[in-house]
């Protein structure tokens, strides 16, 4: 069975491997969508939200 995981804000995507692969999941895909907020009435991006399609590594 497939999980997402995000990218945390204080954390680089290698780190996000990481922890998916010391929790015994490996990556399968990969999404990103932009997250703004606004500024005076405008859209302002605010960050690059990242997740990964995790599935359980076989041994």
């Amino acid at each position: 069975m497939a999980i997402w995981y995000e990218v945390k804000e204080d954390e680089t995507i290698d780190e996000c491997l990481a922890r998916m692969a010391a929790d015994g999941y490996m990556a399968m895909g990969r999404r990103e969508e932009p997250l703004f907020h606004l500024v005076e009435g405008e859209p302002q991006l605010l960050r690059q939200k990242i997740e990964f399609k995790a599935l359980p590594i076989e041994e």
